[in-house]
């Protein structure tokens, strides 16, 4: 995310704590793990949340007509990364600015998974300093992007909420990178990744920037012939790369720019040895910023029919591989990132403050699941 929006979210992050989370209750407002929005009550619904513009047919097919997003939890400063743990059964997502990996269920409600989730030092003095993208590995294990510490980890285990860390990448011809954003895998466990500027004080004017460019990076897979590979940069021209996934196919790979200048979902095909060609535009979001719609292009999941679901101008875009836009998931909040778990057929949101779900018609793609 840019750092004009990371600033919207924490204020209005912090509003919509002092202003939704007393209503539930008397007492003044709490932290979210003291006061979900709401803790688990049984067949109690959900209150909504948002609204869905259709404009298209084809959207019929991937939502309900009576589907609607409810609000599972609130009064995060600036919530990222939905990934869902099925040993866990629940969906866990960062607060960026609050150095936190939430765990949500509908059994337990709202706790703290992980603090800190990415920064590890003692000098935590940037709001952008905590864990940002997460996923899953094929064996089920916590990928996490960790800004602070400029890497890309593993949880190797934790005890209560303090974790333990595999450094899965962290350098690139011996220099830093800037702040791993997001990330993917494909079907072989090769790991595509971005790495804009957030997680450093000033961004690209940062002294500790050792890379000139905001690149996307390959790590291919450990062999045992490359027990120890080394990242490739495979695009180096895009100015804010942020969200990142693979079609169901293995032949695309999309890239959300949130570049205010030029707000763009970016397709590139994948060659037959994982590098990339030539970039397109996808999808242009100028004309939604232009509307006054909230947010930038951020995070973006795929269906397993090759839809987009991307984060972007007033929530969640749903987007055709052709590029027609068929609807959105209007949250009325700058929106960082969505993600499919349970059943494969529950799309989760981080929206700002809040935590967010809908059911779907469609499923998530993995590149893990036959």
């Amino acid at each position: 995310m840019s750092p004009s929006l990371s600033a919207l979210a924490r204020v209005t992050g912090l509003v919509a704590s002092l202003c939704c989370l007393p209503l539930m209750q008397a007492e003044a407002p709490k932290t979210p793990v003291d006061a979900p929005y709401r803790k688990p009550l049984g067949p109690v619904p959900f209150p909504t949340h948002g609204s869905i513009e259709r404009l298209s047919p084809g959207l019929d097919v991937l939502l309900a007509p009576d589907a609607r997003m409810e609000l599972l939890a609130g009064g995060f400063n600036w919530s990222e990364g939905p990934t869902w743990l099925p040993r866990e059964n629940a969906i866990v997502f960062s607060d960026v600015p609050e150095n936190r990996i939430f765990r949500w269920s509908d059994r337990d409600g709202l706790t703290v998974y992980l603090e800190p989730s990415g920064y590890t030092g003692h000098d935590l003095n940037h709001a952008e300093q905590g864990s940002n993208g997460l996923t899953a590995d094929r064996f089920g294990r916590l990928v996490i992007c960790q800004h602070g510490d400029r890497r890309i980890v593993r949880l190797a285990g934790k005890k209560g909420e303090i974790g333990r860390f595999d450094t899965i990448v962290d350098r690139v011809g011996g220099r830093h990178f800037n702040s791993p954003n997001d990330l993917c895998y494909n079907s072989s466990g090769d790991l595509y990744f971005t790495d804009p500027p957030y997680g450093l004080r000033d961004g690209n004017k940062s002294v500790l920037k050792d890379l000139m460019f905001n690149g996307v990076y390959l790590l291919r897979a450990k062999t045992l012939q490359n027990p120890s590979p080394e990242p490739i940069l495979v695009a180096s021209e895009l100015t804010f790369p942020n969200g990142v996934a693979l079609s169901p196919d293995g032949r695309t790979l999309y890239i959300n720019v949130s570049d205010p200048e030029r707000p763009v979902v970016m397709a590139y095909p994948v060659l037959p040895d994982g590098l990339l060609g030539k970039g397109r535009v996808l999808f242009d979001t100028a004309p939604l910023l232009k509307q006054g719609r909230k947010g930038l292009p951020d995070g973006l999941k795929v269906d397993v029919d090759g839809n987009l679901w991307a984060t972007g101008p007033g929530g969640v875009l749903v987007i055709s591989p052709r590029g027609r836009h068929l609807g959105t998931l209007l949250t009325g909040e700058a929106t960082g990132n969505c993600g499919w778990g349970g059943d494969g057929a529950t799309l989760y949101i981080t929206a700002d403050a809040y935590l967010l779900r809908i059911r779907t018609l469609t499923k998530g793609y993995s590149p893990f699941v036959k």
